[in-house]
């Protein structure tokens, strides 16, 4: 199983016969048979065709363009460009990105361990990893990175800053920051070390008796295990009921999205089948074997940005009726991908099968119609542009796993598959991701005013932590507690900080702020502020539990546990919803 992947950039049509310069330049990576298939379908003459063209065109490229030719840059354009005439999940890799698909699926890289933002004029870290080469080498929340190894960085993406630190395991990286309040910048070598990737970054109890766990980063070859102990440990504190958060979880494996479900679901039954053709196409029915799962009530979150084997457990658990859904419409994608390793490095993840829920309900959205823009990044006709936002579960917009920064959500899509009855009755339509029991927004986020606020936050809150607010002093802060989480009382937002942070509005023209836009929106002033202050003061993860305070699917999760539970008990005593 392959998760979603955004695609930077789709090329045009390739013409047929650089099928054949893939072929002959990457080493007979394309068979004669998918060429075939590919171009002309049942023509016999195909491979004449190809070859003429093939031969016909490269003679005109090699003798008549007017400048040098990148073969490998060319190569692989027309690999990508086969590709996508297929669907928009299989894709090809260069060795770097082949690399890093790799590291992702080992839940571990090598890199220094911290967060990073891009903000307006440049790239901060938002946190340090705990326990990482970052965290140790002392950088800290609000530090601008100017430069990687001597290179001016800027003007450069957050994606451009974590492909350079990340390197060879034990290897130094330098770095240049600059930091609020000290009047020159500070230097770091910072020597590479393997960091780790969970899935599960949040785990506690949000109430008494109930647990919340954020299954939020990828299907990774730990996944199921990391579930399995989380778990473990929240009923040793009290767990009767789960707050199973899968939302912006891009998807992953799938034997480990197997594993997931069967945690919740009997043994011997199905989670999941697949269907496709060729050598890795034959049926198959992926059941619980391995599992005594749990019977307590779940209330499983999931928003549009929740794809693949994200999309694998919900539907299983919704189909069985174990659980309620809450949230928002799943992203839709149904396409099992396996990936093949190519020579020199490189790779594809090319569209083998089509997983279908327990019930037979396909998952997959129609991407026949429109564009591949339209297919992966589109909003609601009324939606604004988003701000950058951190990684959390509680915003809609999907940041990349490594840079956090987000891509749009997808354009919501009706159901297209024919009505399908499951347990206790209940009628459910496939072809268009999974629909919640319960539909909830997530918080607005999407707002000009709201963007331009969550910019003006962090730009405030750098210098509050760093003692450059006078009559602030207190809220300096001069480590970052990992492991502990604020009290209701520790840095209050209030009248005090709010006047200051009107002030510092008022001194910076750039931020684009009125008066009147903050005033108007107090309360996310005030959200925006004190999640600053706690990622300063304790880490990324204590500022996602400040969110989820706030958050409006998680709060109205915490309210349907009597009706999960209800249907639950309905579905094991085979009774049927009137």
């Amino acid at each position: 199983m392959f998760g979603l992947k955004v695609m930077k950039q789709r090329l045009g049509l390739i013409v047929a016969a650089l099928v054949v310069l893939v072929a002959a330049v990457a080493g007979g990576i394309v068979a004669r048979r998918a060429e075939q298939r590919i171009v002309t379908g049942t023509s016999a003459d195909a491979d004449a065709i190809i070859e003429h063209d093939y031969k016909e065109v490269l003679s005109l490229i090699a003798n008549e363009y007017a400048d040098e030719i990148d073969y490998e840059k060319a190569s692989q354009a027309a690999i990508q460009g086969m590709l996508s005439t297929l669907d928009p999940h299989s894709t090809f890799f260069t060795r770097a990105d082949y690399d890093k698909l790799k590291q992702d699926h080992d839940s571990e890289f090598f890199g220094i361990g911290v967060t990073i933002l891009r903000h307006r004029d440049g790239v901060y870290v938002q946190s340090p990893v705990p326990n990482t080469p970052a965290a140790r080498a002392g950088l800290r929340y609000g530090d601008r990175i100017v430069e990687v190894d001597g290179k001016d960085a800027r003007e450069w993406t957050s994606e451009q800053v974590s492909k350079a630190v990340r390197g060879e395991r034990g290897e130094p990286v330098n770095l240049k920051v600059e930091r609020a309040g000290a009047n020159a910048p500070f230097y770091f070598t910072i020597v590479r070390d393997a960091v780790s990737q969970p899935s599960i970054r949040t785990a506690y109890m949000i109430r008494p008796g109930t647990g919340y766990v954020a299954l939020t980063g990828g299907f990774t070859n730990t996944t199921s295990d990391e579930l399995e102990s989380a778990i473990k440990r929240l009923k040793d504190e009290g767990l009767r009921q789960l707050v199973l958060d899968l939302r912006n979880n891009p998807g992953g494996l799938l034997k480990e999205s197997i594993n997931v479900a069967s945690q919740f679901l009997p043994r011997g039954q199905t989670i999941v089948s697949v269907r496709g053709r060729g050598e890795y196409g034959a049926p198959q029915t992926f059941e619980n074997t391995a599992y005594d799962p749990e019977d307590f009530p779940l209330v499983v979150l999931v928003n549009r940005n929740s794809a693949s084997a994200s999309e694998i457990v919900a539907g299983a658990i919704q189909d069985y009726g174990r659980g309620y859904l809450v949230g928002e419409t799943t992203f839709g994608k149904g396409l099992v991908q396996r990936v093949f390793s190519l020579d020199y490095g490189t790779g594809l993840t090319l569209t083998t099968q089509k997983y279908y829920t327990p019930y037979g309900r396909s998952i997959q959205r129609d991407y026949s119609n429109g564009s591949l823009y339209d297919y992966y990044v589109r909003h609601d006709t009324d939606d604004e542009p988003r701000p950058s936002t951190p990684l959390t579960p509680t915003m809609s917009a999907t940041p990349h796993a490594h840079t956090l920064e987000p891509t749009p959500t997808p354009t919501p899509h009706p159901p297209t598959g024919p009505a399908v009855r499951t347990a206790a009755g209940r009628v459910f339509y496939g072809g268009g991701g999974i629909t919640p029991d319960i539909e909830v927004k997530p918080l607005d986020v999407s707002s000009p005013a709201r963007g331009r606020i969550f910019e003006a936050a962090f730009q405030f809150t750098r210098e509050l932590v760093a003692g450059q607010i006078p009559g602030l002093e207190s809220y300096l802060v001069d480590k970052t507690l990992y492991g502990q989480f604020p009290r209701p009382t520790d840095y209050p937002v209030g009248e005090r900080v709010l006047e200051a942070f009107r002030a510092h509005v008022r001194r910076d023209p750039e931020s684009a702020l009125t008066a009147a836009q903050i005033d108007a929106d107090l309360d996310y002033v005030r959200l925006r502020i004190r999640e600053e202050i706690v990622t300063a003061a304790y880490g990324n993860e204590a500022s996602i539990r400040a969110l989820l305070d706030s958050d409006p699917q998680l709060l109205r999760a915490l309210e349907v546990f009597p009706d999960a539970k209800r249907l639950a008990e309905m579905v094991r005593n085979g009774a049927s919803q009137s």
